[in-house]
């Protein structure tokens, strides 16, 4: 029997043909294969990306740290803040800064100051006080009504007032509303009426009518400080005394004579610089330069006389021609305060009060 029967009679199917399957089986999973390492491909391309970009990211906050510890690592003397070119050479970046002025001793300050006093005189060799008085009562009281107003309207004012209460003894017994009345155009006349009447009392009382002429004394009267009294210990019995007001105060300070604000301080030290004999002609120059010239707000510099020696300048107007036009008074061209001025004052007179004629209460100037 053949081979072929043999198989016929066992009843075996015919042979397959297995060969095509197998190798499309195989490219199957070739394929499949490709796909799963194409994708596994772009998934650690996807991490490394990602690994790349986040040092990037992370660079700031490590520069942070970075300066964070050089600065932590630095000298103390080296600022905190300097640019990350601080290494290059300074003039390559910046200017180079002004050398620090040389600060002035003390002998070079009393040098400088006393020749600013020598100047002033120069300036003004005809200075005196502002008031117009024709004795100490008079100039004691004018001086306490200056407060808070200008010596102008004060000097407008006390015409009529010493004409109706010419002593101690006629103003302590006045009605205070009728000097209330005379003494308002002064500001705070209810106040200022209550001292110049209690002084006037205790000069009557105290001082059989006369103004003692001693600090001591003076400062124990109503409304009397110590700028009051030097005023009256000065220019009615002519002993020596600085007046701080609040022209001398604002100089002395700009002309580093002090560096304090308090007007005793500033008297004590201002009084160890000059000799005992300027005091009272000091203060006169000084508060004629700041009535006319160093104002509180735009001082003149431009048309300043002692600009050399003076540490503020520049804070006011510079240019002369604009800075003339700053001046006040007789620098200006302009009636001074005194309605009767001493007779070697250069500028014209004030105008009597508004309403009064000129010379209607005017008084002749006595021996000052």
């Amino acid at each position: 029997m053949s081979k072929r029967s043999k198989g016929a009679n066992r009843g075996d199917s015919p042979p397959r043909k297995t060969a095509p399957k197998k190798a499309a089986a195989k490219q199957a999973a070739v394929k499949k294969a490709a796909v799963k390492q194409a994708a596994a491909t772009k998934t650690a391309a996807k991490k490394t990306a990602a690994k790349k970009a986040a040092p990037k990211k992370a660079a700031p906050a490590r520069a942070a740290k970075t300066v964070k510890a050089a600065k932590a690592s630095a000298p103390a003397s080296a600022p905190a803040s300097a640019p990350a070119s601080a290494s290059a050479p300074a003039s390559a970046s910046a200017p180079t800064a002004r050398p620090a002025a040389k600060p002035e001793s003390r002998l070079a300050m009393v040098r400088r100051a006393r020749r600013i006093n020598r100047e002033l005189a120069e300036v003004f060799p005809y200075a005196h006080p502002e008031l117009d008085f024709r004795n100490p009562f008079e100039l004691l009281v004018a001086t306490v009504l200056s407060a808070q107003t200008t010596d102008l309207r004060v000097n407008q004012t006390t015409p009529a007032l010493f004409a109706q209460y010419p002593t101690p003894e006629d103003l302590a017994a006045a009605v205070p509303e009728e000097v209330e009345e005379l003494i308002r155009p002064t500001g705070f006349f209810r106040a200022k009426t209550k001292s110049i009447m209690g002084l006037a009392a205790a000069l009557r009382d105290d001082f059989d009518g006369e103004v003692p002429g001693r600090l001591e004394d003076l400062v124990k009267l109503p409304g009397v400080g110590r700028k009051t009294a030097f005023v009256v210990l000065g220019n009615a019995f002519g002993v020596p005394g600085i007046t701080v007001d609040t022209h001398f105060m604002r100089l002395a300070r700009r002309w580093r004579w002090t560096a304090s604000d308090d007007p005793v301080k500033i008297e004590a030290e201002v009084a160890e610089i000059f000799p005992k004999s300027d005091w009272t002609m000091l203060s006169h120059r000084v508060i004629f330069h700041g009535r006319r010239i160093c104002h509180a707000r735009k001082p003149a510099c431009g048309a300043c006389p002692i600009t050399a020696l003076c540490p503020a300048y520049g804070e006011g107007e510079t240019d002369p021609e604009k800075a003339a036009k700053l001046l006040k008074y007789e620098k200006g061209g302009y009636p001074g305060q005194r309605l009767n001025p001493p007779a070697d004052y250069p500028g014209r007179p004030a105008p009597p009060a508004p309403g009064v004629a000129p010379g209607a209460v005017q008084r002749p100037s006595g021996a000052e």
